[in-house]
């Protein structure tokens, strides 16, 4: 356990030093405050009531959990192993007295803290902006569902990571995994429409897994199988990447 934990105190601190971490906040960031800025535009100019205070977290994180946030997630991804692959940095994390299971699993667990930090981040500031600009009043009850949406988002954007790392060890180049993740991406998008009846499936609709959260008559079977889902996908992806990355040579 010391040995794990210091493999992913050294993968947290790569992480910390590179600059997609700080653009992704700055980018989540800039979405909330020009999602305000419309907002207080259209009540403004058209005198419509807009939004909430809670609200409006919601609607930054419909936004942000179809964009931004999948974006990053595969910079950062990419980044942890085709970066250290091309790089050849892998080759010295690798003579340390650490097994590969340990550093995979320690580069997996760094990047969803990413993930969860990036969350946590446009949840605290989206509500901040709600409160300060949005005069309706919020119930506990919204907060509640809000805070747990943002909380539950995280296992999907999991589940993209682990899809992603199996792609940057199929693929030397960090750019052809990017690429093919967006092509990917996009391709699940558009079976997610044209085969609805399958859409829990796809990772894409696996996305919006937090709305099942906000219906009141509260969906216990549907969230159990789509979790269930997410959970199958991301073990056979987890081990189909470990196994990979286990018989590479670096």
């Amino acid at each position: 356990m010391v040995v794990f934990q210091a493999a992913l105190i050294n993968e947290l601190e790569k992480l910390y030093k590179k600059k997609k971490v700080l653009v992704a906040i700055l980018l989540s960031l800039a979405v909330i405050v020009i999602g305000q800025l419309l907002i207080v535009g259209v009540r403004s100019g058209f005198g419509l009531r807009g939004t909430g205070s809670v609200e409006f977290s919601m609607l930054v994180l419909s936004v942000v959990v179809n964009t931004v946030l999948p974006l990053f997630t595969a910079l950062v991804t990419i980044d942890s192993f085709s970066g250290e692959f091309t790089q050849n940095s892998m080759r010295i994390t690798l003579t340390r007295p650490v097994s590969r299971f340990k550093i995979y699993t320690a580069k997996i667990t760094a990047i969803s803290i990413f993930i969860l930090g990036a969350l946590l981040i446009l949840l605290i500031f989206s509500l901040l902006a709600g409160f300060i600009f949005n005069t309706n009043s919020a119930t506990f009850d919204s907060l509640g569902r809000t805070v747990f949406s943002y909380l539950v988002s995280l296992v999907p954007l999991i589940v993209l990571a682990l899809g992603i790392v199996l792609l940057t060890n199929i693929f030397k180049s960090g750019i052809a995994v990017f690429f093919v993740s967006i092509l990917l991406f996009l391709a699940f998008k558009v079976l997610g429409v044209l085969f609805s009846q399958y859409s829990s499936l796809f990772l894409t609709t696996q996305l919006q897994w937090y709305n099942l959260f906000l219906v009141n008559s509260f969906p216990i079977i549907k969230i159990v199988r789509q979790f269930l889902i997410m959970l199958g996908s991301g073990i056979m992806l987890f081990t189909a990447g470990f196994y990979i990355f286990d018989k590479k040579e670096f």
